[in-house]
C-alpha cells in the first residue's frame, strides 16, 4: 500500500491531475490486477449477505416505495429488481435493490476514521453488469474495486467529525467499481468519481435525531448517482476539478479546512485489491457498534436475573459508540418508546435493554411497537446510559480494533455485575466468526417465508459460482419472490 497525502490547494498552486486523489482512486479502480481467490470467496459471501437482508425487507414500506419508483422505468435489456419480474433501467434497479439491502441495517460494515457499509456498492455494480451484459468475473472485479476504494477512503478521511454523511465515500467507490466492471479508462473513471463525490456529499442529519427511512435511501441514492455519473463521463462530460483538493473543494469547505491534511492508503500499481477481507458483517439487525454489546447483553441476561432489581446500567465504551448510538448523542429520541425503527436501531440504551431481557435479538420482533412500549422495557431502558472511556476509544483505533465496551449493572441490593466484550461474536476475531456456512444460514433464515426452498437453493447454487457465471446467468441473478409488478404507492411517475 502507498500512503497518499491529501490537502487543499490555493488557486495559485499547481496540482497536476495525476496527483489528485480522484485520479489516484480511478487508477486503482482501473488497474487490471487479478482478483485473488480469497477475495472472490468473500465477494460471494457478501453477495449472499446482501440477498438475505434484501429478501427479509421486500414487504417493508420504504422498500415498496423504492420498488414502485423503479417499476415506472422499464428498460431493455435493463436490470432485475428484487422480487418482481421484468427489467428496469439500471439506475432505478440499483435504487430499489439498494434500499432493500440497507433497510434493516443488517449487512456488512467497516469502521476506521469513518463509518461505512461497503456492501452498498453491490446493487449499483450488479445493475450495470446486468444491463451491459457483463460476466460473473467482470462483476467480481467491479465489486472488489468498489470495496477497495470505500475502505481506503474510510481509513483515511473522517467525514462524521464534520457532520458529513458516510455516503460521500460511497459515491466515488461505486463509480470506481462500475468503471472496473466495464473496463473503462482511468480518465473516464476520474471524471465519474469527481461527479459522484460532488453529488453525494450530504449532512449526517439522516442519522441524527428522529431518524427516518432516508437512512436506507441515502446509500441507494449514492449508488444511483454513481451510475448516472459514469453514464455522463462515458458521454465525455467532466467533473469539478480538483474535487477533493480545490480551493472551494470538499476538504477546504466541507471537511478539515484549508490547513487540513489527510493520508489515504491505496494499493500500489499491480497490487491486489484485498480490502474486502478487512470488512465484517452483522449477525444482528442494528447499527454495527451495537453488535458486540448485543452479544454481551445476551450473555449477561441469565446472570442479572430478575431485571426489576436493576438500579442502573452504565456502558463504558468508545467515543464513536457513545456519541453516535449512545447517550452522548444528546438525542432524546433514543429514549422515546414511540421513536421510529430507524431511531431505535441507533439507540444502544434501547437495544441493550431488549437484548438483556430477551437473551436474544430479532430483526422484526425486537423492534415491534408493542415490544418498544412494554412498560418493564421502558423502565429498564431509561436506566441505561453510556460514557466515553479513553481506553475503549484507544482500542477502537488500534490496528485490530475493539468495538465493544465494559458494562456495569448496579442492582438494588448494592451489588454490581461487571463484564466486557471487545468484538462481536460474528467478527473475524470473535467467538463465532462468520464463514460461508453462517452466511448461508443467515440467508435461509431471512429468506424463509419470502422465497421457496427451491428458489433459495437455485440462488445459492448460482451465486456460489459467481466468478464463473456467463452474462446470461448474471442477467438472471435476482430474488424471484413473485411480488406483483404493479405499483402500490403513487407519486409523480
Amino acid at each position: 500500500m502507498i500512503n497518499h497525502t491529501v490537502r487543499a490547494y490555493r488557486p495559485d498552486e499547481s496540482l497536476p491531475r495525476e496527483e489528485q486523489l480522484a485520479w489516484k482512486l480511478a487508477a486503482v479502480a482501473t488497474d487490471p490486477v487479478p482478483v485473488p481467490a480469497e477475495v472472490t470467496e468473500m465477494v460471494i459471501n457478501r453477495f449472499i449477505d446482501n440477498a438475505a437482508v434484501a429478501a427479509a425487507s421486500l414487504s417493508r414500506k420504504p422498500v415498496r416505495a423504492a420498488r414502485d419508483q423503479a417499476l415506472a422505468h422499464p428498460r431493455t435489456p435493463g436490470a432485475a429488481v428484487f422480487g418482481v419480474p421484468g427489467r428496469y433501467s439500471p439506475e432505478w434497479a440499483a435504487w430499489a435493490n439498494g434500499v432493500a439491502v440497507r433497510e434493516l441495517d443488517h449487512h456488512d460494515t467497516f469502521l476506521a476514521a469513518d463509518y461505512s457499509h461497503p456492501g452498498d456498492n453491490i446493487p449499483p455494480i450488479l445493475a450495470v453488469a446486468q444491463h451491459t451484459g457483463r460476466s460473473g468475473a467482470d462483476l467480481v472485479r467491479g465489486i472488489a474495486a468498489g470495496y477497495e476504494l470505500q475502505v481506503d477512503l474510510v481509513r483515511g478521511i473522517c467525514l462524521h467529525e464534520h457532520k458529513i454523511d458516510h455516503i460521500a465515500h460511497l459515491g466515488p467507490s461505486a463509480a470506481g467499481g462500475i468503471g472496473a466492471l466495464l473496463g473503462l479508462s482511468t480518465e473516464t473513471v476520474y471524471q465519474a468519481i469527481g461527479q459522484a463525490l460532488h453529488t453525494t456529499t450530504a449532512t449526517r442529519q439522516s442519522r441524527k435525531g428522529e431518524i427516518s427511512s432516508w437512512k436506507a435511501y441515502a446509500p441507494a441514492f449514492a449508488g444511483k448517482a454513481a451510475i448516472e455519473a459514469v453514464d455522463r463521463a462515458l458521454r465525455g462530460e467532466g467533473a469539478p476539478s480538483p474535487i477533493y483538493e480545490g480551493a472551494d473543494g470538499v476538504i477546504a469547505w466541507l471537511l478539515g479546512g484549508p490547513e487540513a491534511v489527510y493520508t489515504v492508503p491505496l494499493p500500489a500499481p499491480g497490487e491486489s485489491k484485498l480490502s474486502i477481507l478487512d470488512t465484517y458483517t452483522k449477525e444482528h439487525s442494528a447499527e454495527y457498534q451495537s453488535q458486540a454489546l448485543i452479544d454481551l447483553a445476551r450473555r449477561l441476561g441469565p446472570r442479572v436475573g430478575e431485571l426489576g432489581k436493576v438500579e442502573r446500567i452504565v456502558i463504558h465504551t468508545s467515543h464513536h459508540t457513545h456519541f453516535v448510538i449512545g447517550s452522548g448523542a444528546g438525542d432524546p429520541q433514543k429514549y422515546d418508546p414511540n421513536a421510529s425503527r430507524e431511531t431505535l436501531d441507533h439507540s444502544i440504551p434501547y437495544i441493550f435493554a431488549v437484548a438483556l431481557q430477551d437473551w436474544a435479538w430479532h430483526h422484526e420482533r425486537s423492534y415491534d411497537r408493542a415490544r418498544a412500549t412494554r412498560p418493564d422495557t421502558v423502565e429498564l431502558w431509561q436506566k441505561i446510559s453510556t460514557v466515553e472511556d479513553p481506553e475503549w476509544t484507544r482500542r477502537y483505533h488500534e490496528p485490530e480494533p475493539a468495538f465493544g465496551g465494559r458494562v456495569e449493572v448496579l442492582l438494588a441490593d448494592g451489588s454490581t455485575i461487571t463484564d466486557e466484550i471487545a468484538v462481536a461474536d460474528a467478527h473475524p476475531a470473535g467467538a463465532r466468526p462468520f464463514a460461508r456456512e453462517q452466511y448461508v444460514a443467515k440467508f435461509r433464515a431471512l429468506a424463509e417465508g419470502v422465497l421457496t426452498t427451491a428458489d433459495q437453493d437455485r440462488f445459492l447454487d448460482t451465486v456460489s459460482r459467481l466468478d464463473r457465471l456467463t452474462p446470461a446467468e448474471v442477467a438472471n441473478l435476482a430474488l424471484p419472490a413473485g411480488l406483483p409488478a404493479e405499483p402500490v404507492t403513487k407519486g409523480i411517475f
